[in-house]
């Protein structure tokens, strides 16, 4: 007999809490297999914030710590300054990322910090109950949307991604879906590829997960991924937005 496929060491031996068809657990492990992969299970500092992604340390075999709603990017930041030779990585959701922590993130990228972000988008606050994210389509309902996210009154849903790209500090910015295997194997290059900047200290990068929430979209999970791919993508294209010629 031989082996096929054995579990990453940076994934504890633990079952999930995270909500069936949710796809936090996917985002986990491509990111744990990329830093195994690595040899850099010993020197990488994750920051979870507020959110689904507050029990991450439960699953992730590394040290990590947590931080105040938003505010992972300047705890990052800190571990930076005292870990110049870690591996260093925010794990954040759109309701984290781009309402609270907008500011956080947005200068973290400016100043062009060492660290990696990585930005779960399922388009709805998940712990907090559901309610409207900036990230939230138009015509999509959530706890303080009954009717649907309208643009006159909610604005058009942000596209951080794009935002980033503008900054000259984030030198790398890719954003990848988590519906389908083709496009897991793709985000894991991208995770790759943010990782390898940080290594070779060109600055700030950062990926876009599109992820699903069966729970509070109100869909099972196989309608949830296709409620994505019919909804998501196409307001969110997929791909690179930036990238150094050192790791393309």
């Amino acid at each position: 007999m031989r082996t096929i496929f054995e579990p990453t060491k940076g994934m504890l031996p633990v079952d999930t809490s995270y909500c069936p068809g949710c796809t936090h657990g996917i985002a986990h492990r491509l990111i744990m297999e990329c830093v195994e992969e690595k040899g850099r299970l010993g020197d990488t500092l994750g920051v979870s914030p507020i959110g689904c992604s507050v029990v991450a340390h439960e699953f992730m075999n590394i040290d990590m710590c947590e931080s105040a709603h938003g505010r992972a990017p300047a705890v990052a930041a800190g571990l930076r300054r005292v870990h110049p030779n870690h591996l260093i990585f925010t794990y954040q959701g759109d309701g984290d990322l781009a309402s609270i922590g907008a500011a956080e993130i947005i200068h973290a990228a400016n100043r062009g910090e060492k660290f990696t972000t990585f930005f779960i988008n399922n388009a709805i606050y998940g712990m907090t109950g559901g309610q409207m994210a900036p990230t939230t389509l138009i015509g999509q309902k959530s706890t303080t949307s009954v009717e649907g996210r309208k643009k006159e009154v909610n604005g058009m849903p942000l596209r951080v991604s794009e935002l980033l790209a503008t900054i000259d500090g984030a030198v790398f910015v890719e954003r990848v879906a988590l519906n389908s295997p083709a496009n897991i194997r793709k985000a894991k290059k991208a995770v790759m590829k943010a990782l390898e900047v940080q290594e070779k200290g060109l600055g700030f990068s950062f990926v876009e997960f599109l992820s699903a929430c069966p729970t509070n979209w109100g869909y099972q999970p196989v309608d949830a991924l296709k409620w994505l791919t019919e909804n998501m993508i196409p307001y969110y294209p997929l791909g690179n937005l930036r990238c150094p010629e050192e790791v393309k």
